[in-house]
């Protein structure tokens, strides 16, 4: 039986991938903007009921819950030809409609205030949601709204919902880029807290690398945000087509996850995508066998993550799984895992055995595609830790100089002290520890016997 799935959207950098992501599903699964069928989607082995439900006049709903503290892009998404696609009850916007400000405190703070409101939009969801799997949450690290209530929210649903996953889209801000928000390292760092310490997995999507593959691959001088999101939807949606075009394996949010996430800190994946190309010259000449495209995966200019060069060439894989779409062989897939591996071309974890999972998903038949073979790569890779330390240098910057910090004295939560930013911090550089220690041999044992200590900690 399908396992359902609840998209909660937030803040202006969630909504606006999320809107990406089910007008994606809609044309995947032959659903019309305004949710009715389409007369030529007859396949019927697609499940879409993991993401949609069925209203009492049969057409297709999100199972999606938008929430913003201002309405601009939720007003665009409403008054788009998709507006009748979403359940208005399940769209929450603050009354006052003045944002969070970018500020991580406002955002939390609005977020305890409004809890009634909007867990009982999720509660509602979630009763109405057979066999319901778990939550999956779209927003940004960087701003108000996307990383303070989104940090809010993330630790009631770990409370109210105990036994449902939680797997984050988490949007990374841009570092090849002077931000105009001036808090940005205080709240991102306040939102990896959460991030390490609520979410079963972290999908992270790096504004600093989709900024380069949409110049240098899609031939974009200026990528604008609809031409990302439209690159992060396409991510997201490959992400999730083993659980709608379910197969012998990975059919559920925590099969395709748990083979990917050894231990429980260890759950930020990257990934990586190919062809990334809408060039139709490059189409003729681009190779697309399975080979071909589990090589290309691995090389880091496709990667969703822009982790910096590995100067001491220490960092590993922890883990892969390969979605590969198209005309497959299964042994073409053995094949190619062999070759991988007697080339070396994936370097593992000396604690583990060299994990590379393959599975062979459908695609739509209602899209057309223009490559015989595409793959996304979901990975768990131990250089994934350098883009925590750049958070934690920039926060190091203006906490040493005690920078922007009247707008976090504001909020209840920082009134008297600032204890929750220091402590945030140190969670984020044990996260870095272990990562670091991920690359060891004696991991495994270090690990325990970390665990051990801060039971007895929590104990006490």
């Amino acid at each position: 039986m399908p396992r359902g799935i609840i998209t909660l959207q937030l803040g202006q950098c969630g909504n606006q991938i999320g809107f990406e992501f089910w007008k994606r599903l809609c044309l995947e699964h032959g659903i019309s903007p305004s949710g009715i069928l389409q007369e030529f989607a007859t396949d019927g082995i697609d499940r879409k009921d993991v993401f949609f439900y069925q209203a009492d006049d049969d057409h297709y709903i999100p199972r999606s819950v938008l929430l913003d503290l201002e309405p601009r892009v939720i007003n665009n998404i409403m008054t788009s030809p998709y507006a009748k696609l979403y359940n208005p009850e399940n769209v929450y916007l603050s009354k006052d409609g003045g944002g969070a400000g970018n500020n991580w405190a406002s955002g939390f703070s609005q977020g305890e205030k409004l809890h009634e409101e909007v867990f009982d939009i999720i509660d509602r969801e979630a009763d109405g949601t057979e066999s319901l799997e778990g939550f999956v949450l779209c927003h940004s690290i960087a701003g108000g709204t996307g990383s303070g209530m989104g940090s809010y929210i993330m630790e009631r649903l770990s409370d109210h919902f105990p036994k449902k996953l939680i797997q984050t889209y988490s949007v990374f801000p841009n570092q090849d880029e002077i931000s105009d928000v001036v808090v940005q390292p205080y709240n991102s760092l306040l939102t990896l807290r959460r991030l390490t310490s609520c979410a079963d997995c972290v999908v992270v999507l790096d504004n600093t690398a989709l900024n380069r593959i949409a110049t240098d691959w899609l031939r974009l001088e200026n990528p604008s945000f609809a031409q990302i999101n439209t690159l992060v939807s396409t991510i997201m949606s490959v992400s999730t087509t083993t659980l709608r075009y379910p197969s012998y394996m990975n059919n559920s949010l925590i099969e395709l996850i748990a083979p990917l996430i050894p231990t429980s800190q260890l759950h930020f994946l990257m990934t990586g995508y190919t062809p990334l190309t809408t060039e139709s010259d490059l189409q003729a000449v681009q190779k697309t066998t399975v080979l071909d495209v589990m090589r290309r995966l691995l090389q880091p200019k496709n990667m969703m993550v822009s982790t910096g060069p590995d100067k001491t060439n220490h960092h590993r894989y922890i883990s892969i799984l390969n979605i590969i779409q198209g005309e497959v062989n299964p042994s073409q897939v053995h094949q190619s895992i062999q070759r991988i591996r007697e080339r070396k071309l994936a370097q593992f974890i000396p604690w583990g055995p060299a994990s590379i999972q393959v599975a062979l998903s459908r695609s739509s038949p209602y899209v057309q595609s223009s490559h015989r073979v595409s793959g996304l790569m979901l990975a768990n890779h131990t250089s994934i830790c350098s883009l925590f330390e750049r958070a934690l240098g920039q926060y190091d910057k203006l906490r040493k100089r005690g920078a922007f910090l009247d707008q976090f004295r504001k909020e209840d939560k920082f009134k008297d002290d600032l204890s929750e930013l220091d402590e945030s911090r140190d969670v984020v550089e044990a996260l870095v520890q272990e990562y670091e220690m991920a690359t060891k041999e004696n991991y495994l044992s270090w690990h325990a016997s970390r665990t051990a200590e801060n039971d007895d900690r929590m104990n006490k």
